[in-house]
């Protein structure tokens, strides 16, 4: 899937999108820079209540904080469902999102196969950002 930006091609190396109701949608979109480096792009999308378009909200995540991010992430939503609400059935939501031949375990490790794997290190060993184009990119839906 290809973006256009001011005559530049934003490739999508991969894409995944999480329905969650009716009016939300989540996007992970593994980008590539120019130099063959890798981030990932996740977004929010929200249907207006007028039904006259979308609200978009994009979060940019570099290689050098997959890790740190998985972490908190997973520490927020363990809290949560340990501290907070021992007692809610978080897997009584499961059943919309899994496509046929799907698991809750086959979901979350491919979610963190893709966090752990698209960020092969550059050449030179540094990190190379997307440029600052892709940060006011807007996506054609």
């Amino acid at each position: 899937m290809a973006y256009e930006n001011n005559d530049k091609k934003m490739e999508s190396v991969y894409s995944k999108r999480i329905r969650a109701g009716k009016r939300r949608t989540y996007f992970f979109d593994v980008r590539a820079t120019r130099s063959n480096d890798y981030y990932l792009t996740i977004t929010e999308s929200r249907k207006k209540f007028d039904d006259n378009g979308y609200d978009r909200h994009k979060i940019f995540l570099y290689k050098e904080d997959f890790n740190k991010f998985l972490k908190a992430l997973t520490e927020a939503v363990d809290y949560v469902k340990t501290d907070l609400m021992p007692d809610f059935d978080f897997d009584a939501y499961n059943h919309d999102n899994l496509e046929e031949g799907e698991t809750l375990d086959n979901v979350e490790q491919e979610a963190v196969a893709v966090v752990a794997a698209v960020a092969p290190v550059s050449d030179n060993g540094a990190s190379v950002p997307p440029s600052a184009a892709a940060d006011e990119e807007v996506d054609k839906w």
